[in-house]
């Protein structure tokens, strides 16, 4: 199942993928921007089995993949797992083969060492239980700063590095193609969803 959040919903109506709450306005930090939320949907592995609802947050909405890569502007990846264990090994696999796919090897050496940072970091989580949630941020002037469970873990340099790490989602060659549409504000893998609105509960 992918949901997409459509444009002109009013501000009192909350999204609801898989039983997970997805916020449509973040702020990164305490005094940091606020953002909005361009999309999200799940992440399925094998097809039909759901791995975690993943959003992509934005300074404005975008639908175009090329436009958010070359945004400079601070964004967040939020994934919030659905299974009941996911292995930091499992995730690190899965982000590093993204990576090789939307890079050339050239790409990837110049950022080899900060994705090293990265997965050395992952490994010291071992497990992610079913309800954590893993956050991804890009901020201008610093970097990115990698998040589980609302304990800050890391921050790497360079622009180049988020940018690199996006594509795992919506690159030409993504993770999961209905999740990228889903964060791109489409409708791929739509699937009957609910809505809360002002507390009532209704179908979309």
């Amino acid at each position: 199942m992918a949901v997409v959040l459509v444009a002109g919903w009013p501000p009192a109506m909350a999204l609801e993928i898989e039983g997970v709450k997805v916020a449509d306005k973040i702020t990164l930090g305490k005094n940091g921007p606020q953002l909005v939320l361009n999309g999200a949907g799940v992440r399925h592995r094998m097809a039909f089995i759901k791995v975690y609802v993943g959003a992509l947050y934005l300074t404005g909405k975008k639908a175009d993949a090329e436009e958010v890569l070359k945004d400079p502007s601070a964004k967040r990846v939020l994934m919030h797992v659905l299974i009941d264990e996911l292995t930091a090994k499992e995730l690190t696999a899965s982000l590093n083969n993204a990576l090789a796919a939307n890079h050339i090897p050239a790409e990837l050496a110049l950022i080899e060492s900060r994705i090293q940072e990265l997965n050395r970091m992952m490994a010291s989580i071992g497990v992610i239980k079913k309800g954590g949630v893993v956050l991804i941020d890009y901020l201008p002037g610093i970097g990115t700063r990698v998040s589980v469970n609302g304990e800050e873990k890391i921050t790497i340099k360079g622009e180049d590095f988020f940018q690199a790490l996006l594509r795992i989602w919506i690159g030409k060659k993504p993770v999961d193609g209905r999740l990228r549409d889903a964060m791109l504000g489409g409708s791929g893998g739509f699937r009957l969803f609910w809505l809360t609105v002002n507390g009532e509960r209704k179908k979309a």
